[in-house]
């Protein structure tokens, strides 16, 4: 008796729909795999002197059309990476690699980042996304809050850093994301608001000590931040969690 469906007598319609699903299936992994690729290569590998390992299956370079004009084209095997100071602390390969020089930018674990666009982030108006309140006069501390303006940084060390100057805002998450405080000098540096601690009467920082303070990586333009400054800035203090004293990275018992 034949049944319904059956295009021979070994083929049936559903048979053919598991096969198209499995061509379509393999497509599919096949192409997350290529598209996969467009970042993260080519990486580095200390098995064979440095060798540059660029992947496989590698696509073909696709531009994509950023605001304001700007481009970017991906894969792009010409990149370059943030440069580090560090060497293999064992010569076989995987060995774990240990800063060289100031360990706090030295931009390899803790303070590691990531090689970001030179250019704030900005709005869907143009403007900068993070500014400080002095210019996005929109905002302001809730009332119930406490205004860390005018109060002094107290560091891991105990002793005072600098004073707080004011306040820089993510107007779209509307949130504060940085304090820029003020050292000894005038100069002033942010510190994320991450890694910081408001009481009523001080502002305390335990990542970095106060004579870090004056290495933080500074603004190019006093009223804005650029991607790239974000990635360098935080690195800084989050080296600082495992650097800024050498009884850091030593092991806990």
């Amino acid at each position: 008796m034949q049944t319904v469906g059956n295009i021979t007598g070994y083929i049936d319609l559903a048979q053919i729909l598991l096969y198209v699903f499995w061509i379509f299936f393999a497509g599919l992994i096949w192409y997350l795999v290529l598209e996969g690729h467009r970042e993260g290569y080519p990486m580095e590998s200390d098995s064979s002197g440095r060798a540059v390992i660029k992947g496989f299956p590698i696509p073909e370079p696709k531009t994509f059309l950023l605001e304001g004009g700007r481009s970017v084209t991906v894969p792009d095997l010409t990149r370059k990476e943030p440069a580090y100071n560090a060497v293999a602390s064992h010569p076989s390969s995987g060995s774990p690699i240990v800063p060289t020089g100031d360990a706090m930018t030295a931009a390899v674990g803790a303070g590691a980042y990531s090689n970001r666009e030179d250019v704030p982030e900005r709005t869907t108006h143009g403007v900068p996304l993070i500014q400080p309140l002095r210019i996005a006069s929109d905002f302001s501390v809730a009332p119930q809050d406490v205004d860390p303006r005018g109060l002094p940084v107290m560091a891991g060390d105990g002793k005072q850093g600098g004073t707080v100057k004011d306040i820089w805002i993510d107007s779209a998450e509307m949130m504060f994301r940085y304090l820029e405080v003020e050292i000894t000098g005038g100069k002033t540096v942010l510190l994320p608001i991450t890694f910081s601690l408001i009481r009523r009467n001080q502002v305390e920082v335990h990542a970095i000590y106060a004579r870090h303070f004056a290495s933080v990586p500074a603004l190019k333009n006093p009223d804005q931040v650029t991607k790239l400054e974000e990635e360098k800035i935080t690195a800084y203090y989050g080296g600082g969690t495992l650097y800024a004293d050498v009884k850091r990275s030593e092991p806990l018992i």
